[in-house]
């Protein structure tokens, strides 16, 4: 996959930085949160909902944040959240993509675009750059749950488009359509996923080195940490040695 390693290393890199979970609990409360309004308040009968709850479960959200999230839901004085996507480009033509759910747009526009000025790059239109990438669903497993070649099987079983696999786990692609079939089967035979999540693929990529990739990182760091962002996909790859030179 375009931009696979790099995918991993900005997961890793904000894993490791965000010792403090609250940020990361907070986002997943507001998807949870949303998910049950825009459905029924029950993971059983709401497919986005039991993604959501899902997620927070594999990252070690506890069971009564998750609840209350759910609850909120319900409640008349809880926040409105609007689902917003940002488009536009880094440093090197970089395609970028920033997904946010925000209760005041005015704040959350003024500051994905600062952010994108500051830093090398540019904020673009309403779908300036998403022809660039695919909305796929992403099913990640731990490498404890088989070598590739088990992984493969249950995938192409599982109806699957493709795998990818190396020493820290597998992430399984399908189409968005397919996507909660394809983690029903999967679960069956690998056990429960990581996560199951809606994704923007990119269909190629750019090579960026390390002085560009520099200034990349840290843009799509900033983005990432501010807290009406839920999601940033990026269309670059950069070699490991490149890579440690940014992130050390």
């Amino acid at each position: 996959m375009a931009g696979h390693s790099h995918a991993k290393n900005i997961m890793h890199r904000k894993g490791k930085s965000d010792a403090a979970r609250s940020k990361v609990f907070s986002k997943l409360a507001r998807e949870i949160t949303v998910a049950a309004k825009l459905g029924v308040p029950d993971p059983a009968f709401n497919a986005r909902l039991r993604l959501a709850v899902t997620n927070a479960r594999s990252l070690s959200m506890p069971k009564d944040n998750i609840e209350r999230a759910i609850k909120k839901a319900a409640g008349s004085d809880g926040e409105n959240y609007d689902e917003i996507r940002y488009e536009g480009y880094g440093p090197g033509g970089v395609a970028i993509i920033v997904e946010a759910l925000t209760d005041n747009r005015n704040r959350t526009a003024s500051n994905v675009r600062s952010t994108f000025d500051k830093n090398g790059g540019a904020l673009g239109s309403a779908n300036s750059v998403s022809f660039m990438f695919d909305r796929v669903g992403e099913i990640a497993y731990p490498a404890k749950a088989g070598d590739a070649d088990k992984v493969m099987e249950a995938a192409i079983d599982a109806g699957a488009d493709d795998v990818e696999s190396d020493e820290e786990g597998h992430w399984v692609y399908t189409s968005f359509e397919a996507m909660g079939e394809v983690a029903a089967a999967l679960e069956k035979a690998l056990g429960e996923a990581e996560s199951v999540k809606a994704i923007w693929k990119p269909q190629n990529s750019v090579a960026v080195d390390a002085d560009r990739g520099a200034t990349l990182v840290k843009l799509i760091g900033i983005l990432e940490d501010d807290d009406d962002v839920q999601n940033v996909y990026a269309n670059f790859e950069m070699s490991d040695e490149d890579y440690a030179k940014v992130a050390g």
